[in-house]
Protein backbone atom coordinates (compact mmCIF):
# COMPACT_ATOMS: atom_id res chain seq x y z
CA UNK A 1 0.00 0.00 0.00
CA UNK A 2 2.84 2.42 1.18
CA UNK A 3 4.21 1.69 -2.74
CA UNK A 4 1.41 2.46 -4.50
CA UNK A 5 0.82 5.47 -2.48
CA UNK A 6 4.77 6.38 -3.24
CA UNK A 7 3.83 5.67 -6.98
CA UNK A 8 1.00 7.49 -7.15
CA UNK A 9 2.61 10.29 -6.02
CA UNK A 10 5.37 10.19 -8.03
CA UNK A 11 2.76 10.39 -10.96
CA UNK A 12 1.94 14.10 -10.13
CA UNK A 13 2.88 16.51 -12.72
CA UNK A 14 4.74 18.85 -9.79
CA UNK A 15 5.37 16.29 -6.27
CA UNK A 16 6.20 19.69 -4.65
CA UNK A 17 3.40 21.62 -5.97
CA UNK A 18 0.79 18.96 -4.78
CA UNK A 19 2.50 18.15 -1.70
CA UNK A 20 2.02 22.35 -0.94
CA UNK A 21 -1.56 22.91 -2.54
CA UNK A 22 -2.69 19.86 0.45
CA UNK A 23 -0.68 21.45 3.15
CA UNK A 24 -2.82 24.84 2.50
CA UNK A 25 -6.00 22.94 1.83
CA UNK A 26 -4.82 21.58 5.37
CA UNK A 27 -4.23 25.07 6.43
CA UNK A 28 -7.65 26.28 5.99
CA UNK A 29 -9.32 23.30 6.90
CA UNK A 30 -7.77 23.60 10.62
CA UNK A 31 -7.89 27.60 10.54
CA UNK A 32 -11.83 27.48 9.79
CA UNK A 33 -12.44 24.90 12.30
CA UNK A 34 -14.87 26.47 14.53
CA UNK A 35 -14.19 26.82 18.49
CA UNK A 36 -15.70 23.97 20.48
CA UNK A 37 -14.97 20.11 20.04
CA UNK A 38 -11.41 21.22 18.33
CA UNK A 39 -10.30 24.42 20.36
CA UNK A 40 -7.84 21.95 22.46
CA UNK A 41 -5.80 20.80 19.18
CA UNK A 42 -5.65 18.93 16.19
CA UNK A 43 -7.92 15.68 16.90
CA UNK A 44 -7.73 12.07 15.96
CA UNK A 45 -9.98 10.35 14.04
CA UNK A 46 -11.35 8.50 16.92
CA UNK A 47 -11.13 11.78 18.86
CA UNK A 48 -13.01 13.65 16.42
CA UNK A 49 -15.69 11.06 16.24
CA UNK A 50 -15.86 11.05 20.20
CA UNK A 51 -16.21 14.66 20.32
CA UNK A 52 -18.95 14.66 17.42
CA UNK A 53 -20.91 12.13 19.93
CA UNK A 54 -24.02 14.24 21.11
CA UNK A 55 -24.68 11.46 23.78
CA UNK A 56 -21.75 12.73 24.85
CA UNK A 57 -22.27 16.28 24.99
CA UNK A 58 -25.87 16.12 26.97
CA UNK A 59 -24.27 13.49 29.50
CA UNK A 60 -21.33 16.53 29.96
CA UNK A 61 -23.96 19.01 30.29
CA UNK A 62 -26.40 16.66 32.59
CA UNK A 63 -23.49 16.44 34.61
CA UNK A 64 -22.52 20.50 34.75
CA UNK A 65 -26.41 21.48 35.20
CA UNK A 66 -26.88 18.35 38.49
CA UNK A 67 -23.89 19.09 40.41
CA UNK A 68 -23.94 22.61 40.34
CA UNK A 69 -27.54 23.18 40.75
CA UNK A 70 -27.27 21.08 44.06
CA UNK A 71 -23.94 23.10 44.92
CA UNK A 72 -25.30 26.70 44.48
CA UNK A 73 -28.33 25.77 46.71
CA UNK A 74 -25.33 24.73 49.07
CA UNK A 75 -23.25 27.82 48.75
CA UNK A 76 -26.70 30.01 49.00
CA UNK A 77 -27.42 28.08 52.28
CA UNK A 78 -24.00 27.86 53.98
CA UNK A 79 -23.81 31.81 52.97
CA UNK A 80 -27.59 33.05 54.03
CA UNK A 81 -28.19 31.16 57.02
CA UNK A 82 -28.25 32.61 60.56
CA UNK A 83 -26.82 30.02 62.47
CA UNK A 84 -27.16 32.22 65.74
CA UNK A 85 -28.88 30.33 68.69
CA UNK A 86 -30.62 32.97 70.03
CA UNK A 87 -32.91 35.28 68.50
CA UNK A 88 -31.78 38.92 67.52
CA UNK A 89 -28.36 37.83 67.46
CA UNK A 90 -26.47 36.85 63.65
CA UNK A 91 -24.19 34.42 62.81
CA UNK A 92 -23.59 33.98 58.99
CA UNK A 93 -20.51 31.98 57.74
CA UNK A 94 -18.15 34.27 55.47
CA UNK A 95 -15.24 32.48 54.81
CA UNK A 96 -15.45 31.70 51.21
CA UNK A 97 -11.62 30.93 50.96
CA UNK A 98 -12.26 27.82 53.46
CA UNK A 99 -14.67 26.74 51.44
CA UNK A 100 -12.90 27.02 48.28
CA UNK A 101 -9.79 25.25 49.78
CA UNK A 102 -11.95 22.18 51.04
CA UNK A 103 -13.53 21.72 47.43
CA UNK A 104 -10.05 21.66 46.04
CA UNK A 105 -8.62 19.09 47.99
CA UNK A 106 -12.24 17.48 47.45
CA UNK A 107 -11.62 17.56 43.62
CA UNK A 108 -8.29 16.48 43.76
CA UNK A 109 -8.93 13.52 45.27
CA UNK A 110 -11.54 13.08 42.87
CA UNK A 111 -9.35 14.22 40.13
CA UNK A 112 -6.51 11.60 41.31
CA UNK A 113 -9.01 8.77 41.69
CA UNK A 114 -10.17 9.53 37.90
CA UNK A 115 -6.53 8.96 36.74
CA UNK A 116 -5.95 5.92 38.31
CA UNK A 117 -9.28 4.47 36.91
CA UNK A 118 -8.69 5.82 33.51
CA UNK A 119 -5.10 4.24 33.41
CA UNK A 120 -4.54 0.92 31.83
CA UNK A 121 -0.72 0.45 33.36
CA UNK A 122 1.17 2.09 36.19
CA UNK A 123 2.77 4.79 34.54
CA UNK A 124 -0.04 5.97 32.39
CA UNK A 125 -1.29 9.70 32.77
CA UNK A 126 0.94 11.23 34.84
CA UNK A 127 -0.30 14.02 36.36
CA UNK A 128 2.58 16.69 35.75
CA UNK A 129 4.08 15.16 32.28
CA UNK A 130 7.21 17.76 31.76
CA UNK A 131 8.57 20.35 33.78
CA UNK A 132 7.45 22.67 30.89
CA UNK A 133 3.78 22.23 31.13
CA UNK A 134 4.17 23.16 35.37
CA UNK A 135 4.74 27.22 34.61
CA UNK A 136 0.85 27.39 32.68
CA UNK A 137 -0.74 25.40 35.25
CA UNK A 138 0.05 27.55 37.51
CA UNK A 139 -0.70 30.26 35.74
CA UNK A 140 -4.33 28.65 35.51
CA UNK A 141 -4.05 28.06 39.30
CA UNK A 142 -3.27 31.40 39.96
CA UNK A 143 -5.77 33.51 37.84
CA UNK A 144 -8.53 30.79 39.51
CA UNK A 145 -7.81 31.65 42.84
CA UNK A 146 -7.66 35.38 42.50
CA UNK A 147 -10.62 35.81 40.27
CA UNK A 148 -13.15 35.47 42.85
CA UNK A 149 -11.82 37.49 45.19
CA UNK A 150 -11.52 40.47 43.37
CA UNK A 151 -15.07 39.50 42.08
CA UNK A 152 -16.49 40.04 46.07
CA UNK A 153 -14.32 43.20 46.00
CA UNK A 154 -16.44 44.75 43.16
CA UNK A 155 -19.46 44.28 44.53
CA UNK A 156 -18.63 46.88 47.39
CA UNK A 157 -18.36 49.23 44.63
CA UNK A 158 -20.56 48.43 41.33
CA UNK A 159 -24.34 47.67 41.72
CA UNK A 160 -25.76 44.36 41.53
CA UNK A 161 -27.12 44.71 38.30
CA UNK A 162 -23.62 46.16 36.62
CA UNK A 163 -22.07 42.92 38.43
CA UNK A 164 -24.37 40.38 36.86
CA UNK A 165 -24.34 42.02 33.29
CA UNK A 166 -20.73 41.82 33.31
CA UNK A 167 -20.42 38.06 34.46
CA UNK A 168 -23.40 37.09 32.02
CA UNK A 169 -21.03 38.80 29.29
CA UNK A 170 -18.27 36.01 30.02
CA UNK A 171 -18.12 34.78 26.77
CA UNK A 172 -16.63 37.93 25.22
CA UNK A 173 -13.49 37.77 27.08
CA UNK A 174 -12.57 34.38 26.60
CA UNK A 175 -13.15 34.70 22.60
CA UNK A 176 -11.08 38.07 23.08
CA UNK A 177 -8.01 35.96 24.80
CA UNK A 178 -8.61 33.65 22.19
CA UNK A 179 -8.20 35.93 19.08
CA UNK A 180 -5.24 38.18 20.93
CA UNK A 181 -3.40 36.01 22.95
CA UNK A 182 -2.98 32.74 21.49
CA UNK A 183 -4.05 34.12 17.16
CA UNK A 184 -7.36 31.29 17.19
CA UNK A 185 -9.33 32.11 14.26
CA UNK A 186 -12.95 32.26 13.81
CA UNK A 187 -15.37 31.40 11.78
CA UNK A 188 -17.44 35.29 11.10
CA UNK A 189 -20.80 33.03 12.07
CA UNK A 190 -19.38 32.26 15.58
CA UNK A 191 -18.95 36.11 16.31
CA UNK A 192 -22.31 36.18 15.82
CA UNK A 193 -23.32 33.83 17.65
CA UNK A 194 -21.56 34.98 20.43
CA UNK A 195 -23.11 37.93 20.35
CA UNK A 196 -26.56 36.61 20.27
CA UNK A 197 -25.97 34.40 23.12
CA UNK A 198 -24.50 37.31 25.42
CA UNK A 199 -27.34 39.60 24.35
CA UNK A 200 -29.81 37.33 25.71
CA UNK A 201 -28.54 36.10 28.73
CA UNK A 202 -27.66 39.73 29.65
CA UNK A 203 -31.71 40.81 28.80
CA UNK A 204 -32.83 37.77 30.83
CA UNK A 205 -30.71 38.45 33.56
CA UNK A 206 -31.17 42.01 33.93
CA UNK A 207 -35.07 41.65 33.90
CA UNK A 208 -34.63 38.70 36.47
CA UNK A 209 -32.63 41.42 38.47
CA UNK A 210 -34.97 44.23 38.26
CA UNK A 211 -38.36 42.38 39.25
CA UNK A 212 -36.72 40.86 42.05
CA UNK A 213 -35.51 41.55 45.72
CA UNK A 214 -32.71 43.87 46.06
CA UNK A 215 -29.04 41.98 46.15
CA UNK A 216 -26.17 42.14 47.72
CA UNK A 217 -24.06 45.31 46.45
CA UNK A 218 -23.06 49.21 46.10
CA UNK A 219 -25.56 51.82 45.65
CA UNK A 220 -23.75 53.12 42.44
CA UNK A 221 -20.92 52.02 39.53
CA UNK A 222 -16.98 53.58 40.66
CA UNK A 223 -14.29 53.74 38.65
CA UNK A 224 -12.51 51.44 40.88
CA UNK A 225 -15.30 49.02 40.85
CA UNK A 226 -15.31 48.45 37.13
CA UNK A 227 -11.55 48.05 37.49
CA UNK A 228 -11.93 45.23 39.96
CA UNK A 229 -14.49 43.84 37.94
CA UNK A 230 -12.85 44.18 34.82
CA UNK A 231 -9.77 42.17 36.49
CA UNK A 232 -12.28 39.30 37.83
CA UNK A 233 -13.16 39.17 34.54
CA UNK A 234 -9.23 38.96 32.42
CA UNK A 235 -8.59 36.28 35.36
CA UNK A 236 -11.53 34.20 34.10
CA UNK A 237 -10.94 34.86 30.37
CA UNK A 238 -6.94 33.72 30.99
CA UNK A 239 -8.35 30.26 33.20
CA UNK A 240 -10.37 29.27 30.27
CA UNK A 241 -8.18 30.14 27.37
CA UNK A 242 -5.37 28.88 29.17
CA UNK A 243 -6.36 25.30 29.91
CA UNK A 244 -7.66 25.27 25.92
CA UNK A 245 -3.91 26.50 25.00
CA UNK A 246 -2.57 23.81 27.65
CA UNK A 247 -4.61 20.76 25.76
CA UNK A 248 -2.85 22.08 22.24
CA UNK A 249 0.87 22.00 23.18
CA UNK A 250 1.08 19.39 25.40
CA UNK A 251 -1.36 16.34 23.79
CA UNK A 252 -2.44 14.10 24.69
CA UNK A 253 -3.30 15.41 28.37
CA UNK A 254 -6.14 14.57 29.48
CA UNK A 255 -9.31 16.24 31.90
CA UNK A 256 -8.59 14.09 34.74
CA UNK A 257 -4.99 15.05 34.47
CA UNK A 258 -5.75 18.81 34.57
CA UNK A 259 -7.88 18.58 36.94
CA UNK A 260 -5.89 16.71 39.34
CA UNK A 261 -2.95 19.13 38.15
CA UNK A 262 -4.66 22.32 38.79
CA UNK A 263 -6.28 21.28 42.17
CA UNK A 264 -3.36 20.40 43.89
CA UNK A 265 -1.58 23.68 43.13
CA UNK A 266 -4.90 25.64 44.46
CA UNK A 267 -5.32 23.66 47.31
CA UNK A 268 -1.42 24.66 48.22
CA UNK A 269 -1.89 28.45 47.05
CA UNK A 270 -5.15 28.75 49.11
CA UNK A 271 -3.56 26.85 52.15
CA UNK A 272 -0.69 28.69 52.33
CA UNK A 273 -2.86 31.98 52.12
CA UNK A 274 -4.94 31.02 55.17
CA UNK A 275 -1.63 30.29 57.02
CA UNK A 276 -0.48 33.50 56.16
CA UNK A 277 -3.72 35.45 56.33
CA UNK A 278 -2.90 36.76 59.90
CA UNK A 279 -0.07 38.27 58.62
CA UNK A 280 -2.00 39.65 55.77
CA UNK A 281 -4.32 41.42 57.74
CA UNK A 282 -1.54 42.73 60.08
CA UNK A 283 -0.32 44.66 57.00
CA UNK A 284 -3.55 45.22 55.40
CA UNK A 285 -3.37 43.94 52.10
CA UNK A 286 -6.75 42.23 52.19
CA UNK A 287 -8.81 46.01 52.17
CA UNK A 288 -7.41 46.18 48.88
CA UNK A 289 -8.94 43.23 47.50
CA UNK A 290 -12.21 43.32 50.24
CA UNK A 291 -11.71 40.36 52.12
CA UNK A 292 -12.98 39.81 55.83
CA UNK A 293 -9.80 40.89 58.07
CA UNK A 294 -11.20 42.27 61.00
CA UNK A 295 -9.98 39.23 62.70
CA UNK A 296 -5.98 39.02 63.99
CA UNK A 297 -6.61 35.24 64.30
CA UNK A 298 -7.23 35.13 60.85
CA UNK A 299 -10.00 32.99 58.37
CA UNK A 300 -8.82 29.49 59.18
CA UNK A 301 -8.93 29.96 62.81
CA UNK A 302 -12.30 31.72 62.64
CA UNK A 303 -14.07 29.23 60.37
CA UNK A 304 -12.58 26.34 62.53
CA UNK A 305 -14.06 28.16 65.77
CA UNK A 306 -17.34 28.90 63.66
CA UNK A 307 -17.41 25.09 62.65
CA UNK A 308 -17.31 23.88 66.47
CA UNK A 309 -20.23 26.25 67.50
CA UNK A 310 -22.76 25.01 64.48
CA UNK A 311 -21.35 21.65 63.85
CA UNK A 312 -24.22 21.28 60.56
CA UNK A 313 -22.50 24.13 58.70
CA UNK A 314 -19.51 21.74 58.16
CA UNK A 315 -21.67 18.93 56.24
CA UNK A 316 -22.96 21.78 54.32
CA UNK A 317 -19.45 22.64 53.82
CA UNK A 318 -18.61 18.83 52.73
CA UNK A 319 -21.69 18.67 50.49
CA UNK A 320 -21.09 21.85 48.63
CA UNK A 321 -17.37 20.38 48.19
CA UNK A 322 -18.25 17.12 47.41
CA UNK A 323 -20.83 18.48 44.52
CA UNK A 324 -18.65 21.22 43.64
CA UNK A 325 -15.74 18.15 42.94
CA UNK A 326 -18.28 16.22 40.78
CA UNK A 327 -18.88 19.45 38.53
CA UNK A 328 -15.28 20.11 37.63
CA UNK A 329 -15.28 15.97 36.68
CA UNK A 330 -17.74 17.19 33.80
CA UNK A 331 -16.43 20.30 33.70
CA UNK A 332 -13.09 19.05 32.35
CA UNK A 333 -14.45 16.63 30.79
CA UNK A 334 -16.13 18.94 28.78
CA UNK A 335 -12.99 21.18 28.02
CA UNK A 336 -11.07 18.59 27.10
CA UNK A 337 -13.43 17.61 24.01
CA UNK A 338 -15.30 20.45 23.19
CA UNK A 339 -13.00 23.31 23.94
CA UNK A 340 -13.53 26.44 26.64
CA UNK A 341 -16.05 28.09 24.23
CA UNK A 342 -18.67 25.84 24.35
CA UNK A 343 -17.93 25.60 28.59
CA UNK A 344 -18.21 28.99 29.08
CA UNK A 345 -21.82 29.00 26.71
CA UNK A 346 -23.01 26.22 28.99
CA UNK A 347 -22.22 27.46 32.47
CA UNK A 348 -23.19 31.35 31.29
CA UNK A 349 -26.78 29.82 29.91
CA UNK A 350 -27.05 27.59 32.98
CA UNK A 351 -28.93 30.00 34.82
CA UNK A 352 -31.13 30.24 31.77
CA UNK A 353 -32.50 26.45 31.70
CA UNK A 354 -32.79 26.28 35.39
CA UNK A 355 -35.01 29.39 35.28
CA UNK A 356 -37.43 27.57 32.61
CA UNK A 357 -37.14 24.25 34.51
CA UNK A 358 -38.89 26.39 37.57
CA UNK A 359 -41.02 27.91 35.34
CA UNK A 360 -42.60 24.72 34.40
CA UNK A 361 -42.56 23.14 37.69
CA UNK A 362 -43.65 25.57 39.70
CA UNK A 363 -45.72 27.49 37.23
CA UNK A 364 -43.81 30.63 37.67
CA UNK A 365 -44.24 32.98 34.34
CA UNK A 366 -41.01 35.48 32.78
CA UNK A 367 -41.48 38.48 31.31
CA UNK A 368 -41.81 39.94 27.62
CA UNK A 369 -38.26 40.49 28.06
CA UNK A 370 -37.12 37.81 29.83
CA UNK A 371 -38.75 35.65 27.20
CA UNK A 372 -36.80 37.62 24.39
CA UNK A 373 -33.95 36.65 26.04
CA UNK A 374 -34.63 33.16 26.49
CA UNK A 375 -35.40 33.37 22.37
CA UNK A 376 -32.14 35.03 21.22
CA UNK A 377 -29.94 32.46 23.76
CA UNK A 378 -31.89 29.29 21.99
CA UNK A 379 -31.60 30.89 18.55
CA UNK A 380 -28.07 31.60 18.69
CA UNK A 381 -27.14 27.88 20.12
CA UNK A 382 -29.68 26.63 16.99
CA UNK A 383 -27.67 28.59 14.41
CA UNK A 384 -24.52 27.44 15.07
CA UNK A 385 -25.70 23.82 15.86
CA UNK A 386 -26.79 24.08 11.89
CA UNK A 387 -23.68 25.82 10.45
CA UNK A 388 -21.57 23.57 12.57
CA UNK A 389 -23.25 20.75 11.01
CA UNK A 390 -23.04 21.89 7.65
CA UNK A 391 -19.14 23.14 8.36
CA UNK A 392 -18.73 19.19 9.18
CA UNK A 393 -20.48 17.73 6.00
CA UNK A 394 -18.14 20.32 3.79
CA UNK A 395 -14.74 19.29 5.59
CA UNK A 396 -15.88 15.67 4.95
CA UNK A 397 -16.69 16.53 1.57
CA UNK A 398 -13.35 17.88 1.06
CA UNK A 399 -11.73 15.11 2.47
CA UNK A 400 -12.90 12.43 0.19
CA UNK A 401 -11.92 14.72 -2.99
CA UNK A 402 -8.23 14.59 -1.59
Amino acid sequence: MAQLNGDARHRQPNGSAAKHANGILEDRVRGSTQAGKHDASLATKSEAKQTSNTVNLLICVGGIYASFLTWGVLQERITTTNYAPLAGQKEIFKYPVVMNTVQSAFAATLGYIYVLISRKKSGDLPIYPSRQIVWPLLLVAGCSALSSPFGYASLQHVDYITFILAKSCKLLPVMFLHVTLYGKRYPFYKYAVVALVTSGVAIFTLHQSTGGKKKKGADGNSLYGLMLLGINLLFDGLTNTTQDDIYARFRPYTGQQMMCALNIMSTSITITYLLLSPYLAATGIGHYVGMDLGSSTGELADAMAFIQRHPAVGWDILGFAFCGAMGQVFIFRTLSIFGSLLLVTITVTRKIFTMIISVVWFGHALTGMQWLGVGLVFGGIGIEAELSKREKKAKEAGKKKM
